[in-house]
């Protein structure tokens, strides 16, 4: 009989309602969620600072002076 804590009170898996059991399954299904938003954001801030390395080279290279226009 597999066991969960809730609150410092251990339940019974098998013991819980239908209701309870679906609860707990959302809880889980969006805890999946959140750990794939959190890979996504790393994904994205690595890019950005990828892009921010590569935006001040590309600046860098420019003669003292220039001005960039930016659509």
């Amino acid at each position: 009989m597999p066991n969960i804590t809730i609150d410092d009170k251990n339940y019974d898996l098998d013991s819980l309602s239908t209701e309870a059991k679906s609860q707990l399954q959302m809880i889980q299904i969006c805890d999946q969620e959140l750990g794939r938003i959190k890979a996504q954001l790393a994904i994205a801030q690595t890019a950005r600072i990828a892009y921010s390395k590569a935006l001040q080279e590309a600046l860098s290279a420019l003669p003292a002076g220039d001005t960039v226009k930016l659509n």
